[in-house]
């Protein structure tokens, strides 16, 4: 069922074409990104009133809107159909249909090489890799074929339509094929943009600026975060831009940076050095 679901798919050609740090591959990403996001779409967080909700929910109304916004848009992986293992994908399969939303095979370089093909023909392809602790034996897919397809063919070709979702980092009792973060190993990879939210307002607006980037995007989702408090989200549709990082806090001492669930951490390190006076 899951390989006629991918057959029938990449059967399917659509019209058009298609870091961590906040660096800017290429000059007109911000731009190409707007223009992909559909009229109305905000592009400074500001898409309309807001609802408490947490970082899996936030991740969720996020692949609504992609799907609902453009029907070039598919969300696949091991067991998505049914709402994943974090549940982040609930209700999209009877929303949107099992043609555009689907399990694949337990096979992360198959996930990854079939991503990357179908973001080829133009489509935005949302892949999901269960834990990041799999992602490695997709690792050639990913950092040979995906973050180079656009430089070896002299700008002709890209497969800047594909999204790579993933859980990593810590919590409870995973052990060491569900813990790991490896998003140091992408971070270095020229082609290739590493996205990770660090509250659900972030989630949403980074993701759906991830889906809408015209180049290839891993967007790491903190698993510890996502059920460990909520956050005021704008419902509507919005952005965030990936060019820039966020200051959190200004100071004149010390620098800290970080990402994903090590704010929280460092936030609590910036409080505790304000007690012994440095960046009051």
């Amino acid at each position: 069922m899951a390989t006629r679901a991918l057959r029938e798919v990449a059967g399917r050609r659509s019209a058009g074409a298609a870091g961590i740090g906040g660096s800017r591959r290429f000059s007109d990403s911000a731009a190409a990104a707007a223009a992909a996001a559909p009229a109305g779409a905000a592009e400074r967080g500001d898409g309309g009133g807001g609802k408490a909700v947490n970082l899996f929910t936030a991740v969720n109304q996020a692949l609504h809107i992609a799907l609902d916004t453009d029907p070039r848009s598919y969300v696949f992986g091991e067991d998505v159909g049914f709402g994943g293992v974090f549940r982040c994908t609930t209700g999209l399969a009877d929303r949107f249909g099992k043609q555009r939303v689907f399990n694949t095979p337990l096979c992360e370089q198959g996930i990854a090489g079939f991503a990357i093909g179908l973001a080829a023909m133009g489509n935005r392809a949302i892949a999901e890799i269960q834990f990041a602790d799999y992602i490695f034996p997709a690792f050639d897919q990913i950092v040979n074929e995906a973050a180079k397809f656009r430089y070896r063919s002299g700008n002709e070709f890209n497969c800047g339509g594909l999204t790579i979702r993933s859980p990593y980092g810590a919590v409870g009792h995973g052990g060491h094929y569900h813990s790991q973060s490896p998003e140091a190993f992408f971070c270095h990879v020229p082609g290739l943009k590493v996205v990770i939210p660090r509250s659900p307002r972030e989630a949403k607006g980074l993701l759906l600026a991830s889906i809408r980037d015209p180049n290839p995007v891993i967007f790491f989702e903190p698993k510890w975060l996502y059920r460990l408090s909520l956050e005021e989200v704008p419902e509507g549709d919005y952005m965030l831009p990936l060019s820039q990082a966020e200051v959190i806090r200004k100071g004149s001492d010390i620098t800290l940076i970080g990402w994903g669930a090590q704010l929280a951490v460092l936030e609590q390190a910036c409080e505790d050095a304000s007690k012994v006076n440095y960046s009051r």
